[in-house]
């Protein structure tokens, strides 16, 4: 006969005590709030220093366009500071022709505008009596439309003459930043060199931003100037005033993701319309809307390829934020500042790479690797 042991009372067992090494991890949610919580603060700071980071991020952009420039000049064994000589005097040279082009071209839109004031007058007194006829209440008519005469188009387009020099407006600061990173320019490569060795994730997000936002860069830069001469050169054609100006706000607006095509034909087809009547901006609108679609639309892209990677509504989202946060300088530099972001918080991350699958411009292939 077998003798069983006895266990003892249920109040008597010892539970093992707690690991000296246990981890304490907070819960998912509240990490997620605290995630927000520290992403609204953030924004919020680049809201409040939008002067400063505005310049920063735009010196930051030109000077990763222009750095094959000095790798060129080292990798012919020329003295590093003739490569950064060279780098910032090409950028210097395009923002001050840039700018000078502008000014120039919005002061004489402004003094060719009260030409057509008896024109507008005309327009608005037709539109009028077509309301009229329709029903709508004559008073309403005449609130709605005493405020449109010239001297207020001015002013709006003087008000977004000063935007469109906001972003010109801290130049000095602007130049002495692309001096100091052109100077830093000359030991990125190495730099970059160390930082693969001890972090190589590190060295592959930036690598892949750098070389992203590089070839965006170059490839709109590129095709910016061709729909500028496309879109000048039909206009001369046509007899629209002014198509100097119009090209130039065509090459600025091709920075612009979705929207800058629409922003760049807006004038260009109201001044036709008071010009010539609305069979002349008709023709604007098309030629406009042809030649925009053959090259950005499917020319470009092909250009592009996988260097942005972004889907419409990614690029259109980011639009919209970026604008918001720094202003008009954020709609250009969208699609950079975007690129910066995702190199940031996702490619720095094995583990959350697999979101551009997510945020990509194509469809994955079902064996392809996140």
């Amino acid at each position: 006969m077998q003798l069983r042991r006895d266990r003892p009372p249920r109040a008597e067992r010892k539970t093992p005590p707690p690991a000296s090494g246990a981890t304490w991890s907070l819960p998912r949610g509240l990490i997620v709030m605290l995630s927000v919580a520290g992403a609204v603060v953030a924004v919020m700071g680049m809201k409040a220093f939008a002067g400063v980071l505005g310049p920063t991020f735009l010196a930051l952009m030109l000077t990763m366009a222009v750095q094959p420039v000095q790798t060129w000049v080292q990798r012919r064994g020329w003295r590093p500071w003739i490569g950064m000589v060279a780098a910032l005097f090409l950028v210097v040279l395009i923002l001050l022709v840039l700018l000078g082009a502008l000014v120039l071209s919005v002061a004489q839109l402004a003094s060719e505008l009260p030409k057509y004031s008896d024109k507008l007058d005309d327009m608005l007194n037709g539109v009028r009596d077509a309301l009229a006829d329709l029903g709508v209440d004559t008073e309403q008519i005449r609130n709605a439309l005493n405020g449109l005469d010239v001297g207020k188009v001015v002013d709006l387009l003087s008000a977004a003459l000063s935007n469109a020099l906001g972003i010109f407006s801290n130049l000095f600061f602007v130049l002495a930043l692309l001096l100091f990173m052109a100077i830093d320019g000359m030991m990125i490569d190495r730099k970059l060199a160390v930082v693969a060795k001890a972090r190589p994730e590190i060295a592959y997000a930036l690598g892949v931003f750098a070389i992203g936002t590089r070839k965006y860069l170059v490839v709109s830069t590129v095709f910016g100037l061709i729909v500028a001469v496309f879109d000048g050169g039909a206009l001369w054609l046509m007899g629209v005033p002014l198509p100097v100006l119009w090209a130039l706000l065509s090459f600025i607006t091709n920075y612009i993701p979705n929207i800058g095509f629409v922003i760049g034909l807006i004038p260009p087809a109201l001044l036709a319309l008071l010009d010539s009547g609305p069979m002349l901006m008709m023709w604007v609108i098309v030629v406009y809307s042809v030649i925009n679609f053959v090259i950005q639309s499917i020319i470009q892209p092909k250009f592009v390829g996988d260097a942005v990677g972004l889907s419409v509504t990614v690029t259109f989202l980011s639009l919209v934020f970026w604008s918001w946060v720094l202003g008009a300088l954020g709609a250009l530099l969208a699609i950079p500042l975007t690129l910066l972001m995702k190199a940031l918080l996702l490619d720095i991350d094995p583990t959350t790479r697999w979101v551009n699958v997510l945020i990509q411009d194509r469809a994955p292939d079902l064996d392809e690797d996140p």
